[in-house]
């Protein structure tokens, strides 16, 4: 795969795009090596803050030479209360949500950009405009990440254009943005709680009510736990859960247990995204014809006992599955996709088709 060697300059300055009468405001980090072409995430900011702080915290240009993607971070307008997003969507006129898109059209004319890894990660009030962003234009974005932000009960009302890869992080003692809902900082609600918010994008992303649970290891003296929920489904939503957390981005290895930045990209890259997984995929070998009508074969590493699932979490078939090549007869399913389980896990995903 031949890689493009770029001379745009690692410090790029902050750049405009007229959108609606006004010069928004941008700054773009093209890494120093790419493939032919780029994946581009997208970073927003949080309520008051601007992109030339953010960048002296976050270090685009280095998260952008690390993986090999466009980074690209977008400034708010000042509504009144400092900088924010449009996340509410009946609180102001600014259509925030066209000029992203706008922005990324402008810069797939600029840049070879890869239309098919698009990625929104976004903090506090940016996490609220990556819900909207998932929300309203999932079908050209590929994945998001919201950072300890909710849906807003106005945009809850809205139904997802399409099923998008979701990752939700968030502390269960955020005061500013919280767990349930509600804000001890601004002294009202702000949005759906984070448990409304796993149904709303479970029913979007047409997934299961049960997840796979993985703590991950506490590796630090943090004074924190981070769980991972996974549900699988069309398109696949996971939610880590920061037990202690507070209204904070924890990006620091040798002080936390994880970096955010580096789960959001793992989840960006990986077909499944959660620590396990790749391991549960092994006891299979293969599964095909995938699509299938009704009849097809799975081969595994080890004999299990499996379930067959559908979308709704519904446990319709078990089968003792023994080492080598097994039949697996569906032909008496409706047209869908299916999940296949052991008792560690999903192993696999097939779609009857007629």
């Amino acid at each position: 795969m031949a890689l493009w060697m770029v001379s745009f300059t690692a410090e790029a300055q902050i750049q405009h795009l007229q959108w609606q009468d006004i010069q928004r405001e941008y700054l773009v980090k093209i890494p120093a090596e790419h493939d032919e072409t780029m994946p581009i995430m997208y970073f927003l900011h949080g309520l008051g803050d601007n992109i030339t702080r953010l960048d002296n915290e976050f270090h685009f240009q280095q998260i952008a030479d690390n993986f090999g993607w466009m980074m690209v971070i977008p400034q708010a307008l000042n509504e009144g209360y400092g900088t924010m997003w449009n996340a509410y969507l009946n609180y102001s006129t600014t259509d925030d949500s066209g000029f992203l898109m706008a922005l990324l059209d402008s810069l797939s004319v600029q840049y070879p950009v890869n239309q098919d890894s698009v990625f929104f990660t976004g903090f506090s009030m940016g996490g609220f405009m990556t819900h909207r962003m998932a929300i309203e234009h999932g079908d050209r974005i590929t994945a998001c990440a919201p950072v300890s932000g909710l849906i807003t009960s106005y945009m809850s009302h809205y139904t997802a254009v399409a099923p998008v890869k979701m990752l939700h992080i968030h502390g269960t003692n955020d005061p500013v943005v919280g767990y349930d809902g509600n804000s001890q900082y601004f002294g009202y609600d702000l949005g759906l709680s984070v448990d409304e918010i796993l149904d709303y994008w479970k029913n979007a992303n047409h997934c299961v009510d049960e997840p796979i649970i993985d703590t991950l290891p506490d590796l630090h003296n943090d004074g924190l736990r981070f769980v991972r929920y996974t549900y699988e489904g069309e398109a696949e939503l996971q939610h880590i859960k920061v037990i202690g957390g507070n209204h904070s981005w924890y990006n620091n290895e040798n002080q936390y247990d994880i970096s955010y930045m580096n789960e959001i990209h793992k989840f960006f890259t990986t077909e499944g995204g959660h620590v396990g997984l790749a391991e549960r995929e092994q006891k299979y070998v293969s599964l095909y014809p995938n699509p299938t009508s009704g009849q097809c074969f799975v081969e595994m590493e080890v004999a299990s006992t499996v379930e067959i699932i559908d979308l709704q979490g519904r446990r319709l078939l078990t089968y003792q599955m023994h080492q080598g090549t097994n039949r697996l007869n569906l032909t008496g399913f409706p047209e869908g996709l299916y999940l296949i389980r052991s008792a560690d896990g999903i192993i696999g995903k097939v779609l009857i088709k007629k």
